[in-house]
């Protein structure tokens, strides 16, 4: 009879254990996302926001530089892209996902002598 108790107990501590790992390994998967989430997708999300902010508030007569490094002021604003003069006489449209650095940015730029 204590044999048999014995073996009972010794199977439910076997069951007991494997369920507490288990649980453990959801909670360190859970802790995992969250650490993911506030280290690298929040961060993301809010740079993504302010870039569209910094690009709806742009305005005739900004100066920008696009993903491509071509410095320029805007010449003309359109829903999905921009008019930028880049020299005189020379107007290229960009689309709006392409420029990158605000005004005060792109007047930081050295001036060509």
């Amino acid at each position: 009879m204590l044999a048999t108790v014995l073996l009972q107990s010794a199977a439910l501590g076997a069951d007991g254990a494997q369920a507490g790992n288990q649980w453990t390994f959801w909670v360190m998967m859970i802790l995992i996302f969250v650490v993911f989430y506030f280290f690298m997708i929040r961060p993301q999300t809010k740079r993504q926001k302010e870039l569209q902010k910094q690009r709806e508030e742009m305005k005739k007569g900004d100066k920008v530089v696009t993903a491509g490094g071509i410095y320029g002021e805007i010449k003309e604003v359109k829903e999905s892209y921009f008019l930028i003069t880049i020299d005189k006489d020379v107007v290229i449209r960009v689309d709006k996902n392409s420029v990158y650095a605000s005004a005060a940015d792109a007047q930081q730029q050295p001036q060509d002598k």
